[in-house]
């Protein structure tokens, strides 16, 4: 049978099977004590004086956006490099998403690249933590302060990540975390938003939950909408923050592995971390010569690959945008040369918690026999 080397695969078993098993018995699969239980602990990881959960990372993020009454004329400057999510949920409000360049040593976007593409109708900045890092959150939530813009933290890929000791997410006005399958801390599909803004956080809850505070009660007060979890993701989410020192050793554990198998392949680099940021491996992340070339000779050898982010402004979803004449300037590939060096130069390699380590080998072998060939 030919040898096959995943991308990913969750961290799950037989504990989480357990917990889902224990929602059945306690009949009790909506949300409910075990949602209550993982905010609590979410709440304690992030240093967050509020926070709810969400069904996913992206509509965590228009949760975020809405709650700071973005919406309709307003414009959010998103990085170029970033999953789709991060941007579709500004279009979510009725606001337009601005993109800005990264730096492609980290695949971060800072005070420069967001500076770049304000306008006069610019309303909040999204800096997102790409790949297991941050960005330099700090001097862009002066930044902001500075312009008078409202911040969201796209922090979908940093859960357990810190900025000179702070989590990842608690800098701006709101944070928004994903649980999908591939990340740190896993619910399936699942979301948090976190703030210090009492009145954010009460906009929070009633639109999340119909437009009212408690369930049961048939008095909306406001518009709002079905944004819950359910207790059999809280279930699976809170063995996985169980394990999150395991799960966060392991990946540092590969990350070194990698550097050590691949350190004389001249013809690979490794992605830089960000300064005062931690850093949980997302992916494994590097730039290679003739990467296209090489994804496709790994995939002969069973290895699956991915390419980093497709850069925003090209994406055929935002056309609408592109051909708008007052827009156009604002697509130039000129304006992108990071987000696009990025793009034709990365390779993500398998880097899973349960990733065996004579797979990481084959991959390794794989790679030199390219180069060498």
């Amino acid at each position: 049978m030919a040898r096959k080397v995943l991308q990913f695969a969750p961290f799950i078993g037989a504990d989480e099977y357990g917990a889902l098993r224990d929602c059945f018995e306690q009949n009790w699969i909506t949300e409910g004590p075990k949602s209550a239980k993982f905010l609590e602990q979410l709440q304690a990881l992030t240093g967050a004086r509020y926070a709810v959960l969400a069904p996913n990372g992206t509509l965590a993020i228009y949760l975020g956006l809405r709650a700071l009454g973005i919406g309709p004329g307003d414009e959010v400057v998103v990085p170029d490099f970033t999953f789709m999510g991060s941007a579709t949920a500004v279009e979510m409000t009725g606001a337009t998403p601005v993109f800005c360049d990264i730096d492609p040593q980290t695949l971060q976007a800072g005070v420069p690249h967001f500076a770049a593409a304000l306008t006069p109708r610019t309303r909040a900045i999204m800096p997102v933590h790409v790949y297991g890092m941050t960005c330099e959150i700090g001097p862009l939530a002066a930044f902001a302060r500075q312009h008078k813009l409202l911040v969201i933290e796209d922090a979908a890929q940093a859960i357990g990540v810190r900025y000179r000791g702070q989590h990842a997410g608690t800098f701006g006005d709101v944070g928004c975390f994903s649980f999908f399958a591939d990340k740190t801390v896993t619910t399936g599909e699942g979301g948090l938003i976190v703030t210090d803004n009492e009145r954010y956080y009460e906009a929070l809850r009633l639109l999340r939950n119909q437009g009212r505070m408690d369930r049961g009660s048939f008095i909306h007060p406001a518009i709002g909408y079905n944004f819950r979890m359910t207790d059999l993701q809280a279930a699976i989410g809170l063995v996985q923050l169980s394990k999150l020192d395991e799960i966060v050793a392991r990946k540092q554990a590969l990350l070194a592995l990698y550097h050590q198998r691949l350190e004389s392949v001249r013809q690979v680099r490794f992605i830089s971390v960000t300064p005062d940021s931690t850093y949980i491996p997302f992916r494994i992340a590097i730039y290679a010569e003739r990467a296209v070339e090489l994804m496709k000779f790994m995939e002969t050898r069973g290895i699956q690959t991915r390419t980093f982010f497709y850069p925003l402004h090209r994406q055929p979803a935002f056309g609408y945008l592109r051909e708008d004449p007052g827009r156009r300037g604002q697509f130039e590939d000129a304006r992108f040369p990071g987000a696009i060096y990025a793009f034709d130069h990365g390779v993500c390699l398998p880097s899973f918690p349960s990733l065996p380590d004579e797979d990481l080998h084959y991959v390794c072998d794989a790679i030199r026999d390219f180069y060498a060939s």
